[in-house]
């Protein structure tokens, strides 16, 4: 197969995976966000580095973002959300940084796969993303792609979306975003 066909396939992907994504979670989110003091971001691997972009586009948009683990993020507090990627909801040290969000009355966005899982079961909000697990189990989502590729793509994307909605309902244009993008470059 061509690398254009490749391409061509993996576009086909995405197009069944963003067709089955719920609405009404993608709408709890977003208001969750504009109701969050802070806003955390967390992810494990490539779907940590999905997560980055989205608390960048977040900052862009004016929300006080940060990832977990970077030095200058804050401490997390009653009124902040706290928004996990992960495909599998199993990954110890994020479902452990959820239990102690929850603990300290912040509020905890999952971003997965399983809602089932234990991030799943942990979180306020779970967005359900359809995607194919690393190692191909049960996934009702077939996928020419190594690993989580197709899980990672969806959830670059999703993100993009709630962005997108996120400027809706502010108002907002990719120049009002511009003016807190980086300028010591």
């Amino acid at each position: 197969m061509q690398t254009t066909q490749y391409l061509a396939e993996i576009r086909e992907e995405l197009h069944r995976t963003a067709e089955a994504v719920v609405s009404r979670e993608a709408e709890e989110l977003a208001d969750a966000i504009l109701n969050a003091g802070k806003i955390f971001a967390a992810g494990a691997g490539r779907s940590g580095l999905m997560m980055k972009a989205f608390a960048m586009r977040m900052m862009h948009l004016g929300f006080d973002a940060y990832v977990v683990g970077e030095t200058v993020t804050p401490n997390l507090i009653k009124d902040d959300v706290f928004i996990v990627g992960s495909g599998s909801g199993e990954t110890k040290s994020l479902v452990s940084m959820a239990e102690k969000a929850k603990n300290l009355g912040a509020s905890v966005a999952a971003i997965t796969i399983f809602p089932e899982s234990a991030l799943g079961r942990l979180s306020d909000i779970a967005v359900k993303l359809p995607g194919s697990p690393k190692d191909k189990s049960d996934n009702p989502y077939p996928t020419i792609q190594p690993m989580g590729s197709l899980f990672e793509q969806t959830l670059l994307l999703f993100c993009d979306a709630i962005i997108l909605r996120l400027m809706e309902k502010k108002g907002y244009t990719s120049e009002t975003m511009f003016g807190r993008h980086a300028n010591l470059e």
